[in-house]
C-alpha cells in the first residue's frame, strides 16, 4: 500500500468553492484502479491550507493509472486552478503501525 500526501493551498477567496468541487471530484479518484481510501483535512491553524491523503494499492495505480487516464484531466479541470502554489505529491509506505482500539 502507498500513501499519497499532498498540502494544498487554496486562494483564500476560493475555498468554499474549492470544497464544492472536491466534493464532485473525489467520486473521480474513487473510480480508479487501485484506490483504497482517501481524506481531505482542513488546517485548523491556516484555514485555506487542506492535506489530501489518498492510499493506493501501488505507486503506479496513481502516478501511472490515474495521472494518465482521461478522468485525471477533469479532475485537473475541476481542482488545478484553486492551487497557490501547486502542491508537491509525495508517496509514502508504512514502516510501523499501532491503532489503539
Amino acid at each position: 500500500m502507498i500513501l499519497e500526501t499532498a498540502i494544498l493551498k487554496v486562494i483564500p477567496s476560493l475555498q468554499n468553492e474549492f470544497e464544492r468541487n472536491f466534493s464532485i471530484a473525489q467520486n473521480i479518484i474513487s473510480s480508479m484502479k487501485g484506490y483504497k481510501w482517501h481524506q481531505l483535512q482542513k488546517c485548523i491553524e491556516q484555514p485555506a491550507q487542506y492535506i489530501l491523503l489518498v492510499q493506493w494499492d501501488t505507486l503506479e495505480d496513481h502516478t501511472i493509472g490515474f495521472r494518465n487516464s482521461p478522468e485525471y484531466q477533469k479532475w485537473k479541470e475541476l481542482l488545478h486552478h484553486f492551487y497557490d502554489p501547486f502542491p508537491i505529491v509525495e508517496h509514502y509506505k508504512l514502516v510501523s503501525e499501532l491503532k489503539k482500539e
